[in-house]
């Protein structure tokens, strides 16, 4: 049986400290900023543009407020511009009466603008404010280009409107049709008159019937007195070409004594003439005692 041995440690030398057994590690210490909790000032961040807008929105409010009496002046000028024919400065000034009296801010332009373009020779206006005290008003006219039916007058777009002084313009194209067909009618006069207009005719009359036939009268001019074209439905441009064709070889030495031409047939046309005028008889005379 072995007994147990003892193992002789030399004496610590004094000054030296024991060595540590075991694995060991130096852990340095943090320093206390690490170690405190940091502040979090992500939510005073998002606040913040929030309430500057806010004191700036108010702030601007408020200055505008106390500035507005100072700034807003009464008008005292307004300039109309456009080139009328049609209608007179006097007749602008007086329809925008009542607006006159507003101020430069409170001045209804959106009011005034339909105001104008109810009248019936105003096509378009344009108001705006000029500062500090002016509105400028800009027209523009209608044009006429035809009479629609007895009681209104047709622009170069194809819109209705219905002047007083119709009466005026009985010179220019009398153009008929249903209402819902304005811009038709004028479109369609505008292709026949550029058509017929190097052989001397203009378009005295021009009609759309319910059912889809076409009507056209000429007037009077340089290539004789007005006849009337019977063009039918559909295929208009081609039935004047083909008008336009047999005028140049055949027709235009008998225009005088032409009252109509038929053109609704599919390869030809039809004329029908003037009846001739019978010579007046003088009527005697009688004598009186």
């Amino acid at each position: 049986m072995q007994g147990a041995q003892l193992r002789h440690q030399p004496p610590a030398s004094p000054g030296r400290k024991p060595v540590p057994r075991g694995a060991s590690r130096m852990v340095a210490k943090e320093p206390m900023s690490v170690r405190l909790p940091k502040a979090n000032f992500g939510f005073l961040k998002a606040l913040f543009w929030p309430v500057l807008l806010v004191v700036l929105g108010f702030g601007t409010y408020e200055g505008a407020t106390r500035l507005l009496p100072y700034a807003d002046r009464p008008i005292t000028k307004i300039n109309v511009q456009g080139d009328l024919s049609y209608i007179s400065q006097q007749a602008v000034q007086q329809r925008i009466a009542p607006y006159v009296a507003s101020s430069f801010f409170t001045i209804d332009l959106a009011g005034m603008r339909t105001e104008l373009e109810q009248m019936p020779w105003i096509a378009h206006a344009e108001v705006r404010r000029v500062w500090p005290d002016q509105v400028v008003i800009r027209l523009e006219e209608q044009l006429p280009v035809a009479r629609w039916g007895d009681e209104s007058l047709l622009n170069n777009q194809g819109q209705a409107f219905t002047p007083k002084e119709l009466a005026n313009y009985e010179h220019l194209p009398q153009l008929f049709g249903p209402q819902r067909a304005q811009q038709q009618v004028m479109q369609q006069y505008q292709v026949l008159s550029q058509m017929l207009r190097p052989l001397g005719f203009s378009i005295a009359r021009l009609e759309l019937r319910e059912r889809g036939s076409w009507f056209l009268t000429t007037g009077p001019g340089s290539a004789g007195p007005g006849i009337e074209l019977l063009l039918g439905r559909g295929n208009l441009v081609e039935k004047m070409r083909r008008f336009i064709a047999i005028y140049d070889k055949t027709l235009k030495e008998q225009i005088t004594n032409i009252a109509r031409i038929d053109l609704r047939y599919a390869n030809g046309l039809a004329v029908g003439w003037r009846e001739p005028v019978a010579p007046t008889t003088a009527q005697p005379a009688v004598a009186k005692n």
